[in-house]
């Protein structure tokens, strides 16, 4: 299995956040998270990216937004069912 660049953008509270997480660690991908509600850096970074909402995943480099199964399985070279 590849080892694809998965960064998470979470915030406290956030369900669709612990379900991407869920999701990625059931798969057995490992990933950065970067919470915007403990840290206002990660934050700063998705206001620059004109991004208000979280999750925000990026899988090498290409945005999901929300809980979107398909858009990361496709990006992660699961075959979809």
């Amino acid at each position: 299995m590849f080892s694809p660049e998965i960064i998470v953008y979470s915030s406290n509270g956030c369900s669709y956040c612990k379900k991407v997480k869920v999701f990625l660690k059931e798969l057995g991908f490992e990933y950065e998270e970067r919470n915007g509600s403990i840290h206002k850096e990660y934050f700063d970074q998705l206001k620059e990216k004109k991004i208000f909402g979280t999750p925000a995943t990026f899988v090498n480099g290409n945005l999901v937004l929300g809980f979107q199964e398909k858009k990361l399985k496709k990006l992660l070279g699961i075959p979809l069912d």
